[in-house]
């Protein structure tokens, strides 16, 4: 069965090597000034999410008075066209310059004899 997995009987009898330390631990960690550059990085990215926190709750606000203030003049609009549109009803037009007075219930200038 040993065959099968391509390990011969003879090669299990020998120990596996184990690789030895060349380099010196103190020499390879990232040390004191690793730490204070993650530190700073960050403290960085934090400042970051702040400023474009600030800045898209800005943009939101913003939009809101914008459309707060567009419903109010919309709203202004109607109110001037209303009263507009209730001075027209309430004081009839009159075409003067031609002389001829037009019949409130007609399509046309009344025929004069």
């Amino acid at each position: 069965m040993m065959v099968l997995f391509g390990t011969a009987h003879a090669g299990a009898d020998t120990p596996m090597p184990t690789p030895s330390m060349t380099v010196d631990p103190n020499s390879v960690t990232p040390g004191p000034i690793g730490f204070a550059v993650i530190v700073l990085i960050v403290i960085a990215v934090a400042l970051l999410i702040w400023d474009m926190n600030r800045r898209v709750r800005r943009v939101r606000y913003r939009d809101e008075v914008r459309e707060e203030l567009d419903a109010e003049q919309a709203a202004q609009a109607r109110s001037e066209e209303l009263s507009a549109a209730d001075q027209d009803v309430s004081e009839p037009a009159t075409d003067a310059d031609s002389g001829d007075a037009e019949h409130p219930d007609s399509n046309g200038p009344i025929a004069r004899s």
